[in-house]
């Protein structure tokens, strides 16, 4: 009985110190992201700690016997790091009302097309879907092109993934602010990181078939307050060469 109440303690500490290692992951990103927006907006950086180093690591490897007196300095860990987390995140909600509230409010708008050469595969909305011929939503709208091609970044932002995703294959997520994200998918290779920011037509990936794809294309997204919209009257609208 005692040697499965020790086992099960320790499951319990490897529990919380591989949460603490996700959360302390999170922590650096908020903090990368921080310090791009900072820059991106060029606003005082004296305002804005992200220097700050995050907890880090977790206990060094035990006996079991000691298993029992880390529980709560693991738990008191977990509480400093969650608190850490909303104060970041609470400064970059602050940060990016004073980045949009300036003079970067043209360039961050969606506006052109995701490609520099290319054409219209499948448009936003209803179709057959082209691996299962089942009525489906189409979340997007798909530019098909020769691979390797360059895919672009529509506006400015900052980027929050980049990396492989179910059925998206190697993607690309851009934060612009007030609300807009677009989504960049199926590349054969990303030109970015999570973190960087991006200018309006800056290369970001080359074009693939990666993921739920049946040839080279990218599969463009335009989100607003977290829901998807139909992208048609941001690749139409044109933005001036002074906003570039």
């Amino acid at each position: 009985m005692l040697a499965d109440a020790k086992l099960d303690t320790e499951g319990q500490v490897d529990a919380l110190s591989l949460r603490i290692g996700q959360m302390q992951s999170h922590l650096l990103r908020l903090d990368a992201l921080g310090e791009r927006l900072v820059e991106m907006g060029k606003l005082d950086e004296g305002e804005f700690n992200f220097e700050e180093t995050p907890a880090m690591g977790g206990p060094e490897a035990t006996d079991a016997s000691e298993t029992d007196s880390l529980m709560p300095n693991l738990v008191q860990e977990l509480d400093q790091l969650e608190r850490k987390i909303s104060n970041r995140e609470l400064q970059l909600n602050l940060l990016e009302d004073l980045i949009m509230n300036s003079n970067l409010e043209e360039i961050i708008h969606p506006m052109g097309q995701p490609v520099k050469n290319g054409f219209i595969s499948s448009l936003f909305g209803m179709r057959n879907d082209p691996f299962t011929g089942k009525r489906t939503m189409h979340k997007g709208i798909d530019f098909a092109g020769k691979a390797g091609s360059d895919v672009v970044a529509v506006a400015a932002g900052v980027v929050t993934q980049a990396g492989m995703q179910p059925g998206y294959g190697m993607l690309v997520e851009i934060n612009h602010g007030k609300g807009y994200i677009t989504r960049y998918g199926h590349n054969k290779k990303l030109l970015v990181e999570v973190g960087d920011r991006v200018k309006p037509g800056q290369v970001i990936a080359k074009m693939g078939s990666t993921g739920r794809s049946t040839g080279p294309h990218v599969h463009f997204e335009v989100l607003l307050n977290d829901k998807v919209v139909n992208p048609t009257k941001y690749i139409k609208s044109e933005r001036t060469k002074d906003n570039t």
